[in-house]
């Protein structure tokens, strides 16, 4: 591979943004909508976030995977040596609901291991990042199409994770909308352990960057998520120093698997 992983950063930063953008052009108008069809306007945010992504990364000539083209063949895929995993509307239970939690997912997969991740918050204007040999870090992002924008600059107004926290409650944090019965036995399990144990819920990816950023203790996740949901959370939660456990497999979770769909984890 020819770029160095602090270009292909800043273009999965830069993607992410303008895909961003066309989420809230779509999310700020009058729309109802209870379906993903293929005229929802859930759909058509979905395929114009997609497309924005892939014209800024094309330039990487590294292969997209995304939820918009998942039809991929496991004998393509397994022939990826570096691919980004794409989700470009995570959270679409939020995005109907309108409660802002919906997020941005780009990932750059290596031999099944997210090396680089990016989660953006259009609504909030909140990005997180990370890859190697750069670190993991929040921003709260208001402008970075001047000129002079680069990596550095970002890093330079953005805060390294996990976060400074005065908070010493243990904290979990679990779906809003897809808290499944093993999920609430566990949090009971944990009150066992702990004296106090304070519940927080969220949407899509937002759950493993508030561990990341050391909000929450713990994120389990004992329902289907797909390859696509976790990975460029996963980057920046291994990165901050956490760990995406399978829970089947007591190791990280891997990617391009010949099935996209993941086995229960836990971030911890």
């Amino acid at each position: 591979m020819n770029y160095k992983l602090e270009e292909l950063l800043f273009s999965a930063i830069q993607a992410s943004l303008k895909a961003g953008e066309e989420i809230l052009k779509v999310y700020d108008s009058d729309f109802a909508v209870e379906h993903k069809d293929d005229k929802s306007p859930l759909t058509l945010a979905d395929k114009n976030a997609h497309n924005a992504i892939c014209e800024i990364l094309k330039p990487c000539n590294i292969p997209v995977l995304s939820e918009e083209g998942k039809s991929i063949e496991y004998a393509e895929r397994i022939q990826w040596e570096y691919f980004w995993m794409v989700d470009p509307l995570d959270g679409t239970k939020e995005f109907v609901k309108r409660n802002g939690e919906f997020t941005v997912n780009i990932a750059l997969i290596h031999q099944q291991k997210s090396i680089l991740g990016v989660i953006y918050v259009p609504v909030t204007k909140t990005l997180y990042f990370a890859s190697e040999n750069v670190g993991s870090y929040k921003s709260e992002i208001w402008n970075l199409k001047s000129e002079n924008a680069s990596l550095e600059e970002l890093i330079k107004s953005s805060n390294k994770l996990p976060l400074e926290t005065t908070n010493h409650q243990f904290t979990v944090v679990a779906s809003r909308s897809h808290l499944s019965e093993e999920t609430e036995m566990f949090i009971a399990g944990l009150k066992n352990h702990h004296k106090e144990v304070e519940f927080i819920s969220s949407g899509s990816s937002i759950k493993l960057c508030l561990v990341a950023e050391g909000s929450a203790n713990v994120y389990p996740r004992f329902a289907p998520t797909m390859e696509w949901d976790t990975a460029a959370g996963q980057a920046i939660c291994e990165i901050a120093g956490k760990k995406v456990i399978d829970y089947t497999t007591n190791q990280n979770l891997l990617y391009n698997k010949p099935n996209l769909l993941n086995n229960w984890f836990i971030v911890e």
